[in-house]
């Protein structure tokens, strides 16, 4: 017997007796990486309960074993701490799946052909939905363009009587057919609404592109549509939703969710579901900034909680609250025009004034911020309103941890503002990757080589940098993005981008684990495999910290384990 195991022997009978304690669960003969420098890697881990009960050689966790214990031969594998989605949208992405699913077209014509095919099986009166089209990211560009984007006559033309509305895989824009419009009330004379864009070709037709809040005139309209649906029946759906979207992430390895703006009715939900076993993961739940105004703060504290129903639902964030809009759809924030779009400097979609309000609101009630900034001048703004509040409330930034969701594009000069202030930096590396074919079109190659996903900068400067996927914006594959942040490779293509801002293998696993722990406060209890943590392990069917960077996409997810329990197998 090791010397460890003496000791852990030692350890377990003056705490409990003659034996050493029985685990419930074992995973040896492995790597196990538990992201704690104190220990480094071992080779086994036990699990009572819900929590790791010790980590060491296979020999040494051995002695934890009983009749009962099940015990899981990695055969080599690796195990890692539970992946943490940073950054998503948990309804959104149940959502997506009872959709038209546009992410990967590679053409319009073959969204065209998709909404076709399903308003052909569609009830009278229905309407056709789908979300992840990017015009972007097609191999060839529709006849008829207008600011960038396709106009709607092909939708009139396979669905002239079924509203159809399609939303942009970035969620900042969308296309909606005439009977859409018709149905929302959108005509010639409809106005922009604050912080949106109804797009109207040169004769002042609409041409179904609505941007940022016009969206919501079109949401409006489908939810009148469904007003006949009884409570039962709404709150059957929304259960369903987050059925499919645990399901999802489960499969991804993704143990924890930082669910970036939920009503109070979701969120609920979620207590409901998590207080009855039925989550799957565990939740961190942000506010909407549209259930927060001066007269809900007592809604506020009353439903503010940390670590409810055995720590699977946590509310202590108001997020994302949204700044501005996203480079695809040219509705970033910038603080000079676009290269490709001279007249245009983006969209300041909530006014500062507004923003400040909801970070009043979060300071007196004890709530973490999280807001939404991509282009560089919503990054300014932002942090500039940060400094401020903590010099007027004198206020510490780390201890507050308030969080910049996506930080994409940063002047120089704002980099080292993060670590200044204590902010965290709350980032999707898949962002850097997806974006990379247009990034350099939309700004040139000053602002993108001067501060485009500046991740290594930002890390190199001490500031805490998470990761996340944004799904539905992309899907919740921790691998793809975990890839992006080691290599920053163009899809389809063997070039890279930007490629001095990677960082390394363990830097890119932390982003997903330790530091999406600590963007939530809980790395006393996520984030690191070690004995008195939550047993959240992801085990992969290959070492991703070794290796071939391409071999990485190859790695499946074959075990998600929550609290000590297998919550999705790959076999």
């Amino acid at each position: 017997m090791s010397p460890r195991s003496v000791l852990l022997v030692i350890a377990a009978l003056l705490i409990g007796g003659s034996s050493a304690p029985t685990a419930d669960l074992v995973l040896t003969n492995g790597t196990v990486v538990t992201l704690d420098e104190t220990r480094g890697d071992a080779e086994a881990l036990a699990v009572a309960g819900d929590t790791i009960l010790a980590v060491g050689s296979a020999d040494e966790i051995d002695a934890y074993t009983g009749a009962d214990t099940r015990v899981i031969d990695l055969e080599g594998r690796l195990a890692v701490p539970g992946f943490i989605e940073g950054h998503g949208h948990f309804m959104g992405m149940g959502e997506a799946q009872m959709q038209l699913g546009l992410l990967g077209t590679s053409s319009w014509d073959q969204v065209v052909a998709k909404v076709d095919s399903a308003a052909g099986a569609t009830a009278p009166e229905a309407w056709v939905e789908g979300r992840g089209w990017h015009q972007e990211k097609w191999a060839s560009t529709p006849e008829r363009m207008v600011r960038g984007f396709p106009t709607n006559a092909r939708l009139n033309e396979v669905a002239p009587d079924t509203p159809v509305y399609l939303t942009h895989a970035s969620g900042h824009a969308a296309i909606a057919n005439d009977a859409a419009l018709e149905a929302s009330g959108i005509g010639p004379n409809t106005p922009d609404p604050e912080g949106g864009t109804i797009v109207r070709d040169a004769q002042g037709r609409a041409t179904g592109v609505l941007l940022e809040t016009a969206k919501g005139l079109v949401q409006d309209a489908i939810e009148a549509s469904r007003s006949d649906r009884s409570a039962a029946q709404r709150r059957r759906q929304k259960r369903k939703k987050v059925r499919l979207a645990a399901r999802e992430a489960l499969a991804n390895g993704v143990t924890s969710f930082h669910d970036q703006g939920a009503s109070f009715e979701t969120i609920e939900l979620y207590r409901e579901m998590a207080q009855n076993g039925e989550l799957g993961l565990r939740m961190y739940a942000m506010v909407s900034q549209s259930e927060v105004r001066p007269k809900t703060r007592d809604r506020l504290a009353d439903i503010r909680t940390v670590g409810a129903a055995d720590h699977h639902l946590t509310v202590r964030s108001i997020g994302e609250v949204t700044v501005d809009g996203a480079l695809g759809s040219r509705t970033a924030w910038m603080l000079e025009p676009y290269n490709d779009a001279s007249n245009s400097t983006g969209t300041d979609v909530t006014s500062m004034d507004r923003v400040r309000e909801i970070a009043e609101i979060a300071l007196r009630e004890d709530y973490q911020l999280a807001v939404h900034a991509i282009g560089d001048r919503a990054n300014r703004e932002t942090l500039d309103l940060y400094a401020s509040l903590l010099d007027e409330h004198d206020a510490d930034g780390e201890g507050l941890r308030w969080r910049v969701e996506h930080a994409q594009h940063l002047h120089p000069d704002d980099i080292s503002r993060f670590a200044d202030l204590g902010v965290i930096a709350s980032m999707q590396a898949i962002h850097a990757c997806s974006d990379a074919p247009y990034n350099y079109k939309r700004l040139g190659a000053e602002r993108v080589e001067g501060g485009a996903y500046p991740w290594k900068t930002l890390w190199n400067d001490g500031a805490v940098v998470g990761n996340g996927t944004d799904v539905p914006v992309e899907k919740v594959d921790p691998l793809a993005s975990y890839h992006c942040t080691i290599a920053r490779e163009v899809p389809g293509t063997d070039t890279t981008f930007t490629p001095d801002e990677t960082l390394t293998r363990r830097q890119a696993l932390e982003s997903y684990t330790v530091n999406n722990a600590y963007a939530a406060f809980e790395e006393d209890s996520k984030g690191t495999l070690v004995p008195g943590m939550l047993a959240d392990v992801t085990v992969l069917s290959q070492n991703i910290l070794t290796g071939p960077a391409g071999e990485i996409q190859e790695a499946e997810v074959d075990y998600t384990i929550v609290g000590g329990e297998i919550v999705y197998t790959g076999e």
